[in-house]
């Protein structure tokens, strides 16, 4: 599979927006996804984020370039930090095993 020309890819979002935030998808519907847009006005958040599969779970992750704007995040709507290199590989990549880099935490 090729990406699109200009689109921002995976490795992209992981390499410019390293402090990623995941949440349960219960916390991201349509009404509680437009008050974290309009918080995050301002905030180095990444127009794109993504989904990832935790114990039966669905959680949306959210990327910041800051991690002071990752915290302020956390704080005001909760979750957890992501780790990218948590992530499984190949055609399960929305896996998320947590623990494989306990202690490397986003930093």
């Amino acid at each position: 599979m090729s990406a699109r020309k200009g689109e921002l890819t995976a490795a992209g979002i992981d390499r410019g927006w390293p402090f990623q935030v995941a949440l349960d998808s219960a916390l991201c519907t349509d009404k509680q996804t437009a008050i974290q847009d309009e918080f995050c006005k301002g905030l180095s958040r990444c127009v794109r984020g993504h989904s990832l599969c935790h114990d039966d779970k669905t959680l949306v992750v959210q990327c910041f370039s800051l991690k002071e704007d990752a915290e302020k995040f956390m704080a005001q709507f909760g979750g957890e930090w992501f780790d990218p290199r948590e992530r499984s590989r190949g055609h399960q990549w929305n896996k998320w095993y947590k623990g494989k880099f306990a202690g490397s935490k986003a930093s």
